[in-house]
């Protein structure tokens, strides 16, 4: 009896072997199609991905070099009025499916109020994508006399900044000035190609004629690192058209405002902030403001670190571990059922808000393109869009 139950595991033993290999091959076969690209999936199975299983969605990452020195105001006004048509124009954008993070970066250099030391270059905002700060620091910004170091700028702005590594994202300089590309101590060509070798292209827009921009290396600086080379009247000042909708709109946007939760110890400051901001772009005209609402109403506008409602996008948050002391006047009675319930409410409000938004402004879009017939081309933003799509195209991003 022994020897026939012995017989019987040793003709086992092939089956058991035959299984266990199976198990390990569905095991590396479940591995290898979790971290497969998403497109290729879909062509093999015919069934869709979630991307969030296979990789992070990508990122826009913009660095702007604005030159400050004395002979600059048109350029600093061009970037105030046309901030946020480039902020819409970057929220247009996906990649394999998907809405890329937004980040965006200032600097100022050539001015004399800089430090010497540093290349009379400064830093104002990090790659962010607190859209009140960005603008709230752009319209702070002073021009005063100066030298330009591009190379200098250009070259702090490659090791200064959270640039991506893998090559995966969109990274772009823009630099704009006036004056000859080759000055200081910083060699343009090896600031470039630097930019280069970090995967990061570097677009020049030279202030001024053309040919002159050619003749002081700013296309050559542009070639070098993959870029577009433009040239643009910086004293010229940006046009507005008027919409039939844009009365809507900015009331949207005022009770766009209304749905904005305050919380933690900057988080009054920070909605004090977003109507300031409202304003400086009201400055420059009623239509500038309804392209900041627009922007509002994209996925590019976000607040989680002071709005609740926005908070509430990660799982992580609780509204109910907010202390009392960092709760807004209108929630610091509130049992935990109608906090929840009061932010939900708020959640609702926003999103049917920014639904009514965009679709006025598809109207306003096709409404204004008809108008713009004769429009300048020569202009800040139109260099930048136009030069954001070629790029974006290479790294398969699509607007």
């Amino acid at each position: 009896m022994k020897k026939i139950v012995n017989n019987s595991l040793y003709l086992l033993l092939p089956f058991a072997f035959l299984i266990g290999m199976v198990v390990v091959y569905s095991s590396h076969a479940r591995t290898y199609t979790y971290k497969v690209n998403p497109k290729e999936v879909r062509s093999q199975t015919g069934m869709p991905v979630d991307r969030t299983e296979t990789q992070a969605a990508k990122k826009i990452k913009l660095a702007l070099l604005l030159d400050t020195s004395g002979s600059m105001d048109g350029l600093i006004d061009q970037a105030k009025s046309q901030l946020w048509t480039i902020v819409n124009e970057l929220a247009t954008a996906k990649c394999d499916g998907a809405k890329p993070e937004v980040q965006i970066a200032l600097y100022e250099y050539g001015n004399d109020a800089l430090p010497a030391s540093e290349g009379y270059i400064r830093l104002v905002t990090p790659l962010t994508n607190d859209l009140d700060k960005l603008s709230q620091d752009l319209f702070g910004l002073k021009t005063n006399g100066g030298s330009e170091f591009c190379g200098h700028v250009i070259q702090t702005a490659c090791r200064q900044l959270d640039w991506s590594a893998d090559g995966g994202d969109l990274q772009i300089i823009f630099i704009a000035g006036n004056e000859t590309f080759t000055q200081g101590s910083i060699n343009y060509q090896l600031a470039c190609a630097e930019a280069k070798r970090k995967n990061i292209v570097v677009n020049t827009i030279f202030c001024g004629d053309f040919q002159e921009g050619i003749n002081t290396s700013w296309k050559s600086g542009a070639d070098l690192a993959s870029g577009t080379y433009a040239s643009i009247e910086q004293n010229s000042k940006t046009v507005f058209i008027p919409s039939p909708y844009d009365d809507k709109i900015d009331q949207l946007n005022t009770q766009l405002n209304g749905t904005y939760i305050e919380y933690g110890s900057e988080g009054l400051k920070k909605k004090e902030m977003q109507s300031r901001q409202d304003a400086e772009s009201e400055s420059y005209g009623a239509e500038n403001k309804v392209n900041r609402a627009v922007s509002k109403s994209t996925h590019v506008y976000k607040n989680k670190s002071w709005d609740m409602v926005d908070a509430a996008e990660d799982k992580s948050f609780d509204v109910t571990k907010v202390s009392k002391d960092e709760l807004p006047d209108a929630m610091k009675n509130m049992t935990d059922d109608q906090k929840k319930n009061y932010v939900k409410q708020k959640t609702v409000e926003r999103e049917k808000i920014k639904t009514e938004i965009q679709e006025l402004n598809k109207k306003r879009t096709e409404f204004l393109l008809a108008q713009k017939k004769n429009d300048k081309e020569n202009m800040l933003d139109k260099s930048m869009i136009h030069a954001i799509r070629v790029q974006a195209q290479k790294k398969n991003f699509t607007f």
